[in-house]
């Protein structure tokens, strides 16, 4: 009783619940601005953190972390430029369905799902943290590379009408991935003797250009053929989410947040893969009628769902174990360190009112998340009464400046632009460009772990098929493709 009493007296204090809306505030703004994120938001205000209660700080800090990848959305689905990585999945039909003259609908079922995925994800790092983590310790290399395949299979439900230039654009993206040093033996690939690529092309320049410097690019050259905020202006009076609708989406929503936290929970993995694994298990359990990339509302609930999903999970061995899933993960492993909480086994034992404080504050924090997005969504959706040109104008800008601020590099900028002609010239080719962007975050995981993995078995590829981890993935992998060419076959009929 007296723990419980302890833990109420941190989290319902007036102070904690001012730092858990501002970190809401500043993720939904960070994410929402493409070429900003949580992770540049966390370390801005990492420092300002030291001066105040740990709970305090460190729930400022996580609610940066999940907020932003909800505010990925919502550029993503106004602009068709995701806000972050863990976004892409979410323009494929949030982008189709503000176009239909639905953007509140769309914007009200990615904040709902995201707060669903969020919650649930977060009770599981609450009751299920020690479990998951032990799950979690049996991946080595054979089951990442096994999970990489698994999560490039989604390409077959990305490529469009041609899976063949899917898979061209997709080996386009690992290609792209490779230039650098080589992870391994340290030798220079396709750099060209430029050292701007020794460190290899970042992520977020080669999405924003894309995505957003593409779209940019036809808005000049071929101003028939964009797509135009006018389209999106034409918002109908049945511009909302309804129960009903909502009802039948929630056990999308729900499977979609399982997958979300699974995937999550393991280190390297991240909200980008869980978003497209989730999309593609929602497109092969298509029924008739249901059009995936034209707008459809399951293939906008699904990835939300799974990548606020994983947020949370991210925590988990970050706590239990102390290792770091990611990047923004890294970043509150020094936070939490920083305040004194050394993250590992001993963890919950030795401060136990303190860390179970912040885990139940994640959970009223997603819930809070809720509310604040509904403020927030009142007001960015009259970006689409922006005029174009004002609007292309100021995206280069804002774009430009991401990319700049990403890697504190003119060249990054450079690569952006580079990025953007290419998407330009393929999807004038009529090749699908996210299957680019699967290759680029998969290709570096599943090379690596196969490297790693063959040193392991010294060169014997068995090893995929002996582990039972890795062989279920791989088995996965080859079942998802036949049976979504199965289901659109069936669909055509």
């Amino acid at each position: 009783m007296e723990f419980m009493i302890d833990i109420l007296h941190e989290l319902l204090s007036v102070k904690t619940l001012l730092f858990m809306n501002i970190g809401l505030a500043v993720g939904i703004i960070f994410g929402s601005i493409p070429g900003l994120s949580g992770n540049l938001a966390i370390t801005i205000l990492l420092p300002f953190s030291f001066f105040m209660q740990p709970v305090n700080a460190l729930l400022m800090l996580t609610s940066i972390f999940f907020a932003a990848n909800f505010g990925g959305s919502i550029s993503s689905i106004l602009i068709n430029t995701p806000g972050t990585n863990s976004a892409v999945a979410t323009l494929l039909d949030g982008y189709p369905l503000a176009q239909k003259g639905y953007p509140n609908k769309a914007l009200n079922l990615a904040l709902t799902s995201s707060t669903i995925g969020g919650i649930f994800s977060a009770l599981c790092l609450l009751f299920l943290s020690p479990q998951i983590a032990i799950v979690a310790l049996r991946f080595g290399a054979p089951e990442y590379f096994s999970i990489a395949v698994f999560g490039l299979s989604v390409i077959a439900s990305v490529s469009g009408k041609s899976m063949i230039k899917g898979l061209i654009a997709g080996c386009l993206g690992m290609l792209v991935a490779m230039v650098g040093l080589d992870k391994i033996s340290g030798v220079p690939r396709f750099t060209f003797e430029n050292y701007h690529l020794f460190g290899g092309i970042k992520m977020l320049p080669a999405l924003l250009g894309l995505f957003a410097i593409t779209r940019m690019i036809f808005g000049v050259a071929d101003p028939g053929e964009s797509v135009t905020i006018d389209e999106i202006q034409k918002s109908t009076d049945s511009d909302r989410l309804l129960r009903s609708e909502l009802r039948s989406l929630l056990p999308t929503i729900f499977k979609s947040a399982g997958i979300g936290t699974i995937i999550g929970a393991i280190p390297g993995a991240g909200g980008g893969i869980a978003s497209f694994i989730a999309y593609n298990e929602a497109k092969r359990r298509a029924k008739k009628g249901e059009k995936f990339g034209e707008g459809e509302l399951k293939g906008l609930a699904a990835p939300e769902s799974a990548n606020n999903g994983s947020t949370c999970a991210t925590l988990i061995p970050l706590l239990t174990l102390g290792i770091p899933g990611d990047v923004v993960a890294a970043t509150l492993l020094g936070a939490f360190m920083m305040h004194g909480l050394v993250p590992g086994p001993t963890l919950f034992e030795e401060q136990s009112v303190t860390i179970y404080s912040i885990l139940i504050g994640i959970v009223i924090a997603n819930v809070f998340l809720y509310f604040q997005g509904k403020i927030f969504l009142r007001y960015v959706v009259k970006i689409t009464k922006v005029p174009l040109n004002l609007l292309t104008a100021c995206l280069v800008v804002i774009v430009a400046t991401g990319a700049f601020t990403f890697g504190n590099s003119v060249f990054d900028v450079k690569i952006l632009m580079v990025f953007g002609i290419i998407g330009y010239f393929l999807t004038k080719l009529d090749f699908p460009v996210v299957p680019i962007i699967l290759g680029l975050v998969l290709g570096p995981i599943a090379e690596k772990s196969l490297r790693n993995a063959l040193v392991l078995s010294q060169g014997s590829p068995m090893i995929f098929l002996t582990r039972p981890i890795s062989l279920t993935f791989l088995l996965l992998s080859v079942l998802f493709i036949v049976l979504l060419k199965y289901s659109q076959k069936k669909m055509d009929q």
